[in-house]
């Protein structure tokens, strides 16, 4: 008799490779999506200043300065310490041109020292078109009275 043996052979099986497929293709999607994100959400508190008309122009390069001295050329967080590494990003994302709007946004508890060290590295590279990125004084502020 065999009856124990019969019922071995008709056991279900699941069939996990593909699941397991599935599985990394969504863990690679959420990996690179998320390093993308990055450094979007970096937080810059801007300086106030009066309101006033601006040139509506879209800028060739945006630096970003954190209150901790980190600079960003567009989103790419420029690594390594001093003014070399900033010029080889800066060189990097403007290409050969050296006539548009580079535009500064320095959070407000930044040193001053960090955003003259990105000034001077524009200066050097022949930049000649700066303006620092600045926040609107809310109406009625007596900072807005100078």
């Amino acid at each position: 008799m065999r009856i124990g043996s019969d019922r071995r052979r008709d056991d279900f099986e699941i069939n996990v490779i593909p699941l397991i497929d599935v599985l990394l293709t969504l863990l690679m999607f959420f990996v690179l999506t998320t390093t993308f994100v990055q450094h979007a959400r970096m937080q810059v508190t801007l300086p106030k200043a009066s309101a006033e008309d601006r040139d509506a122009q879209a800028p060739l390069l945006t630096v970003m300065i954190d209150r901790d001295g980190r600079f960003y050329v567009g989103s790419d967080e420029v690594m390594g310490e001093g003014i070399g590494p900033l010029r080889r990003m800066l060189e990097q994302n403007a290409g050969g041109r050296r006539d548009g709007q580079v535009v500064i946004r320095a959070d407000a508890m930044t040193p001053h020292q960090y955003v003259v060290t990105a000034m001077d590295a524009l200066g050097q590279l022949g930049f000649t078109r700066l303006s620092i990125a600045t926040t609107p004084n809310p109406p009625g502020d007596p900072g807005s009275e100078r």
